[in-house]
């Protein structure tokens, strides 16, 4: 995966940097997995909005992904490299042996044709998806399940990967994105490798009118609003808006929101950096 950067032939060119796309080997997303996907605008069941700045973006259907790999011990073979609007990474087509077909998603450097498996006794090799407790120490993961058989729930977007560093007992010892250190049951699944589509991070749109697209209103800043919008509106002149904070009051930059009644504190091993 690449990005290329375009020529300033317009304004909206002159800063746009895109990925190159030349791993996807198909244009059109298998139909049987394909569900209609409602857009909301931010409104509630009472047409209410609760969710400000989202509204617009261009029509998507949902593609079914296959989180639990609940078929264990039968062969899939991968079909093809596709394009997902509805996340950052790429997702691959697999068929099973009795035809069966799901969409998963893509491990960076998964290739066409290649077979994939998931269960126990499964060699840990890329795009595989096995327990936690027969992934050799030290190996790159994605798509980390949190509770046995209820799917992946972590390190599923692009370039994004986990760490497994330990076991002990029942627990495994992951270290994720964000840094946290984390124990996890090693009864439930991760699969091996990174997730694909690493350059996303260096895109730029280049324009505004892109970023609509994507179902995303223009964001006014909290300072230029007045004081019954937000705390940190209001002032004369350009006044800074005092200790940052959002609409409801919370502190920015470095609050911390976390409970110290959560009942999951006790799994976490080292938090993430700041």
């Amino acid at each position: 995966m690449a990005v290329r950067k375009l020529k300033p032939v317009t304004p909206g060119q002159r800063h746009k940097i895109i990925g190159t796309f030349e791993e996807i080997t198909a244009s059109k997303p298998e139909k049987s997995l394909l569900r209609p996907l409602k857009k909301t605008g931010g409104r509630n069941n009472q047409g209410k909005m609760t969710m400000r700045y989202i509204g617009g973006g261009h029509k998507r259907r949902y593609r079914l992904i296959d989180f639990t790999r609940e078929r264990e011990g039968v062969a899939a073979v991968v079909k093809t490299i596709e394009y997902d609007p509805n996340r950052t990474a790429r997702i691959a087509l697999v068929e099973y042996a009795d035809g069966e077909k799901r969409y998963i998603v893509a491990p960076s450097g998964l290739q066409v044709g290649q077979t994939i498996m998931s269960g126990r006794g499964v060699a840990p090799e890329l795009g595989n998806t096995l327990y936690l407790a027969e992934i050799p120490l030290g190996t790159l993961i994605h798509n980390i399940e949190l509770y046995p058989g209820r799917g992946a729930c972590m390190a599923r977007s692009a370039g994004s990967y986990a760490q497994l560093l330990a076991r002990e007992g029942k627990y495994a010892i992951v270290k994720l994105p964000s840094g946290e250190t984390r124990m996890v049951l090693t009864e439930c699944k991760a699969t091996i490798g990174s997730v694909s589509n690493s350059d996303h991070a260096l895109e730029k749109s280049g324009k505004a009118g892109r970023t609509r697209w994507l179902g995303r209103r223009p964001r006014n800043r909290g300072v230029a609003m007045n004081p019954v919008d937000h705390p940190m509106g209001g002032g004369e002149g350009r006044a800074s808006g005092g200790h940052p904070r959002s609409r409801k009051g919370i502190p920015a930059k470095g609050y911390k929101t976390r409970s110290k009644k959560n009942p999951s504190n006790k799994f976490i091993v080292e938090r993430r950096k700041k």
